[in-house]
């Protein structure tokens, strides 16, 4: 499993980076992406704590990826955070989708996709047009095992699939038992409406993008 969206206690994860790395790999991960939550308020903070973890835990047995999720920032903030947080050390940064289930500011998913980013997370009602931009720079959009925000894991998928646009499937976990197998991935996959091959090809993704970092 490669897991490129999760949480510490360094925002309002439940475990420390050390701990949830441990437990990816008790499960079988071969790579994670360590992306906790930042505004600008934070992000100063949070950036160097994540980026000395993911080189101190990053190991033969799995590969630690540091990165942030920018999260409910003002669409016009997002150039510059991310930025900063590439400037700073940061090779992974997610954008905090207009999931359904939290009152995201309309627009974050295009300017999202205005910016340099890798994913984007849990996009919720994405547009056509949207997805299309995603596909032409090489985003990512995210099939999610989280509960709420993937209760549009149909339309991300139908959506993307007609875009020509590349997804991956992530977590978000905050806890223990958000992280998942493999096994488990691939049937989250299929629940969204891929078939097998469809699937196994957004399996592949994840294990590209793992590559770039």
């Amino acid at each position: 499993m490669i897991d490129f969206h999760t949480h510490t206690l360094l925002s309002d994860g439940e475990l420390l980076p050390a701990e949830l790395v441990r437990r990816a790999v008790a499960i079988g991960y071969k790579g994670i992406g360590l992306a906790d939550h930042v505004d600008v308020s934070n992000i100063d903070f949070i950036v160097p704590r994540i980026v000395k973890a993911a080189k101190s835990l990053t190991s033969g047995k799995i590969k630690v990826v540091p990165g942030v999720e920018l999260t409910h920032v003002p669409p016009k903030d997002i150039p510059a955070l991310v930025k900063y947080a590439r400037y700073n050390g940061i090779k992974l940064v997610i954008v905090h989708g207009e999931t359904i289930v939290e009152p995201v500011i309309p627009g974050t998913n295009a300017a999202a996709l205005d910016a340099n980013i890798d994913i984007l997370a849990h996009p919720g009602l994405i547009t056509l047009k949207d997805a299309k931009k995603a596909a032409k720079k090489g985003i990512y959009l995210e099939i999610t095992a989280k509960k709420g925000h993937s209760l549009t894991n149909g339309h991300v998928a139908r959506t993307a699939c007609k875009a020509g646009a590349k997804l991956v499937i992530n977590t978000d976990s905050h806890a223990p038992d958000d992280l998942i197998t493999r096994e488990r991935a691939v049937s989250v996959l299929i629940g969204s409406g891929l078939d097998m091959l469809r699937a196994r090809s957004v399996l592949r993704n994840s294990e590209s993008l793992l590559r770039k970092f």
